[in-house]
C-alpha cells in the first residue's frame, strides 16, 4: 500500500485532481467529506460543537450551519483550534478506518485541504500539492463559489502561502491551464510514478536505477528534498529512533557542488543491530534496505574496512542512498568531516567539482566513476583532517 497526501490551497484545484486519481484506481480519503460526516445530526461531534459555540451554529432542522460556525472562527485563533481539536481527532480515526479497509495494493490518497498547516506532511510516503498562482485562485473562487474578490482573497490569506505549501511538495502539479492539461499531468504522474512506488513499497524492494552516470549542476531544492525525506524518517521511526540521528551528507548536501541527483543520507546508531531493527520501519516510510554485505573503507587505516546497512528509496521519482553507520566509526566520521570541510572551504569544494568534471568524461557508468574516485576520497581524508585539527572540528554528540 502506498500512502499519498494531496493538498493545495483553496482555489488551486486539488479535487480536480483526486477525482482523476480515483478515475484511475486510486483509493482517495476525502478529509471534508469526513469532517461533514463527523458532525452530522445525531454525532457526539455535533453535540461537541454545540457545547463548545452554542446552539445558534445550529439550522432550525438541527443541522450543523456552516456559514454561521465560520462566522464564530473566522479570525478568532482560539476558536479555530477549538474547533480542530473536536473535528481533527474524529476525522483521523475515520481516515485509519477505511485506510485499514483498502486493499493492500491500493494507492491511498489522502485529500485533505490543511494537510501543510497541520503538519501531517511527514506521515505519507509522498506529498502532492496542487499549484496555481493567486490571481487564478482568486477569479476561480469568485466564478466558481459565489465569493467577492475580498472575500476570496481572506480565504487565500488565512492558510499557509505558497512557498511553504510548496517545500512541504514531493511533486507540485501546476493547475493553470485546462483540465485536459491537468489530467494529462496527474495521468502520468499515475503511470510514471505511483504505481511502480506502490509495487516497490509493497514488495520492500528500491526503485532501479540507470547504470549510467549523470553528474548534474548542482541544485538549490536538494537540501529541501533532503529535509522532506529526514521529516519522513524520523516519523516512521517514532520513539524506536532514539537517540539516533539522521543527517544530510554526500555531495547535495554542499551548496554550489555538481553531483549525482541522488540525495545521500545518513542514520546514525549505536549498533548494527538496532539497525536491524529498525529496517522494517524505514522499509515502511519508503526506504527498503538494500541485499548484500556494505562497508567503508577506514580511511586513514589501511586494508580496514567497517560494516554499515544500506537502504535505498522505493519511490522511483525520487533516488535516495540511506547510509545506516555506527556512530563514532570511522565512515560515520569522515561523511560528516566531509561535507563540513567541503561547506567550510570554497577551494576544496571546487577541488572537488573539477576531479567530478574530468571523472565524468573518462567514465560513463556509475561504478566506474565511483571506484575512480577513491584515491580522490583518500587524499580528502587527509585535508580534512588537518582542517577539523586546525578549526576544532567535531563530529555532533550521540
Amino acid at each position: 500500500m502506498l500512502k499519498v497526501g494531496l493538498t493545495g490551497g483553496i482555489g488551486a484545484g486539488k479535487s480536480a485532481v483526486a477525482t482523476r486519481l480515483a478515475q484511475l484506481g486510486a483509493v482517495v480519503v476525502d478529509a471534508d467529506r469526513l469532517s461533514r460526516e463527523v458532525v452530522e445530526p445525531g454525532t457526539d461531534g455535533l453535540a461537541e460543537i454545540v457545547d463548545a459555540f452554542g446552539s445558534g451554529v445550529l439550522t432550525p432542522e438541527g443541522a450543523l450551519d456552516r456559514p454561521a460556525l465560520g462566522a464564530k472562527v473566522f479570525g478568532d485563533e482560539a476558536a479555530r483550534r477549538r474547533l480542530e481539536r473536536i473535528i481533527h481527532p474524529r476525522v483521523r480515526a475515520r481516515t485509519a478506518e477505511m485506510i485499514q479497509d483498502a486493499p493492500d495494493d491500493a494507492i491511498v490518497v489522502n485529500d485533505v485541504p490543511l494537510l501543510v498547516e497541520t503538519g501531517l506532511a511527514p506521515t505519507y510516503q509522498l506529498v502532492v500539492v496542487v499549484a496555481a498562482d493567486r490571481e487564478v485562485r482568486v477569479q476561480r473562487l469568485v466564478r466558481d463559489r459565489g465569493m467577492s474578490a475580498a472575500e476570496a482573497a481572506a480565504r487565500i490569506g488565512a492558510q499557509a502561502d505558497d512557498a511553504t505549501r510548496e517545500a512541504a511538495a514531493d511533486v507540485l502539479l501546476p493547475n493553470v491551464a485546462d483540465l485536459t492539461t491537468l489530467h494529462a499531468r496527474v495521468d502520468a504522474l499515475w503511470h510514471d510514478r505511483l504505481v511502480e512506488f506502490e509495487r516497490n513499497v509493497r514488495l520492500g524492494v528500491a526503485a532501479r536505477k540507470s547504470p549510467a552516470l549523470s553528474v548534474v549542476a548542482p541544485d538549490p531544492a536538494w537540501p529541501q528534498a533532503a529535509a522532506r525525506l529526514i521529516a519522513r524518517i524520523r516519523h516512521h521511526l517514532g520513539d524506536a529512533l532514539g537517540s539516533a540521528e539522521v543527517h544530510h551528507i554526500g555531495s547535495t548536501a554542499v551548496p554550489g557542488l555538481p553531483a549525482k541527483d541522488i540525495i545521500d543520507l545518513m542514520l546514525s546508531v549505536r549498533t548494527l543491530d538496532q539497525a536491524d531493527a529498525l529496517a522494517g520501519r524505514l522499509a515502511a516510510a519508503g526506504f527498503p534496505s538494500r541485499p548484500g554485505e556494505w562497508t567503508d573503507s577506514a580511511r586513514g587505516l589501511s586494508g580496514e574496512t567497517w560494516p554499515k546497512r544500506m537502504h535505498g528509496s522505493a519511490d522511483p521519482g525520487r533516488p535516495v542512498i540511506l547510509h545506516v553507520r555506527v556512530a563514532g566509526s570511522p565512515g560515520w566520521r569522515f561523511a560528516l568531516l566531509m561535507r563540513d570541510h567541503l561547506r567550510a572551504v570554497p577551494e576544496a569544494r571546487d577541488a572537488y567539482a573539477a576531479a567530478k568534471a574530468e571523472l565524468a568524461l573518462r567514465f560513463a557508468d556509475r561504478a566506474g566513476y565511483a571506484t575512480a574516485k577513491e584515491p580522490w576520497f583518500d587524499e580528502e581524508a587527509r585535508a580534512a583532517d588537518d582542517w577539523a585539527e586546525a578549526t576544532g572540528w567535531q563530529p555532533p554528540a550521540f
